[in-house]
């Protein structure tokens, strides 16, 4: 896979500790062509997956596979509208697929995608995998979890130290597959970003044991070695679900 100067990337998955399959998916993409990059620029996403064996690999596939043939083929120029119309397309192609086969029926995935043209970053984000942006040596959470215990933080019933090893902090209350409609969060508008910034996709599997101190440490390394460190960490600590990191480090 061709990657432009500008970046660095790595990104990494394992199985953890305690699952026997991986339904956590990533993907890396951009155009072949010069002229369709300085429109669409770079395309990077996690997902994970939920539903049993097959259902939860089959979701994530669906949704990393959708939302990169939208985003790709799109004749919009603007990536918000783009990754937006990505997600619904996902949403709508999983339950397609689980109402085809019984087995798959419960299927779900979140999803966390950006889009970065021009230094410029765009994301859409539907679940609890998150987004973090490192800044001269402060990380900040880009993503809002959809999730049971995130709603409790923001209406001031929990702590937000509390809600981190609260035990329902799993359950989530969007995902791609699951409802009527999917509202992915967005970027109100374009985040600018410079040299030596660096992002992170992860699911919860990584951010659920590695904290946000462990995540700054790590990213001071090159991303290859980051994303190694940072899954071994996940795993010493237990590994109790799949662990998936991307890592793109701005390099002008």
């Amino acid at each position: 896979m061709r990657i432009r100067p500008g970046i660095e990337l790595a990104s990494l998955s394992d199985v953890g500790c305690q699952r026997q399959n991986n339904e956590d998916r990533y993907s890396y993409w951009e155009p072949k062509s010069e002229d369709e990059f300085r429109r669409k620029g770079r395309l990077a996403m996690v997902a994970d997956g939920m539903g049993g064996y097959e259902g939860g690999q089959e979701a994530s596939r669906i949704a990393v596979e959708t939302v990169e043939q939208v985003y790709a083929s799109s004749l919009d120029n603007d990536p918000q509208t783009s990754l937006n119309a990505g997600f619904v397309a996902a949403h709508q192609r999983i339950q397609e697929q689980a109402r085809k086969d019984p087995a798959l029926q419960g299927m779900g995935t979140t999803c966390t995608a950006i889009a970065l043209l021009e230094n410029n970053l765009y994301y859409a984000h539907v679940g609890d995998s998150r987004l973090y942006m490192v800044r001269n040596g402060s990380i900040s959470l880009l993503t809002r979890d959809d999730s049971y215990v995130s709603r409790l933080v923001e209406d001031g019933i929990l702590r937000a130290e509390e809600a981190e090893s609260h035990p329902q902090r799993h359950i989530l209350t969007a995902a791609l597959g699951s409802g009527a409609q999917v509202f992915p969060d967005i970027s109100p508008q374009p985040i600018p970003l410079g040299k030596g910034d660096v992002l992170i996709l992860c699911t919860d599997g990584l951010w659920s044991v590695v904290g946000e101190s462990d995540l700054k440490t790590a990213v001071a390394n090159p991303p290859e070695q980051a994303c190694k460190d940072l899954v071994a960490l996940a795993k010493q600590r237990g590994g109790p679900d799949n662990i998936t990191v991307q890592l793109l480090k701005l390099s002008r």
